[in-house]
């Protein structure tokens, strides 16, 4: 129904914003990484979705389209709702998740507070078939790169880097080669953190 709003920023924090457009103020729920990537001005766009319920009517917002379509996804296995939606792209990244499913990774989705293994293992499988056709996946380059990703963030931040900047870099380099070990991705991250 609401595609987007764009608009003035009034209040921001790091659950909600409030966009006046035209004189209304519309009250918008956010993730933390929707929240990251928020501009620093004035005038902002966020691409929307309306949850109705019987009690109430929620506006969530979204930076990117595609953290949108994952919280669609996320929306349509049973037992997740909005707010277990929110809060699991609010402790990964969108392309985490999309990561943990894709490699049955139940281990990082049990990680996120609220889901326990059951629900993990639902929205693996409701979701790894989607996910691989609509992100154009295939499953072993992901669980390689995942382990790879992963160990070498984990060696990055024993070692005092912010994960956050970590995980810039060495996504970068796994875009530019995507066989690297993980000793070779910590010493090219290295240099560039």
């Amino acid at each position: 129904m609401i595609a987007h709003i764009q608009g003035k920023l009034i209040e921001k924090s790091p659950t909600e914003v409030v966009i006046d457009c035209n004189g209304v103020g519309y009250h918008i729920n956010i993730s933390l990484h929707t929240f990251s990537l928020l501009p620093n001005a004035d005038f902002i766009k966020l691409f929307t979705f309306l949850q109705i319920k019987e009690d109430a009517h929620s506006l969530f917002g979204f930076v990117e389209k595609s953290e949108r379509e994952l919280f669609k996804l996320l929306l349509s296995v049973s037992g997740i709702g909005a707010s277990i939606a929110r809060t699991m792209l609010s402790s990964l990244d969108p392309k985490q998740i999309i990561h943990a499913i894709a490699s049955a990774d139940v281990v990082t989705i049990q990680s996120i507070k609220g889901i326990g293994s059951k629900t993990a293992q639902r929205v693996i499988l409701d979701l790894k078939e989607k996910v691989l056709k609509i992100y154009d996946l295939s499953e072993i380059s992901i669980s390689q790169h995942n382990i790879s990703r992963e160990e070498s963030l984990s060696a990055l931040e024993v070692l005092g880097y912010i994960r956050k900047n970590a995980e810039k870099v060495v996504d970068k380099i796994i875009k530019e080669n995507p066989e690297a070990g993980v000793e070779t991705i910590i010493k090219q991250a290295l240099k560039n953190l």
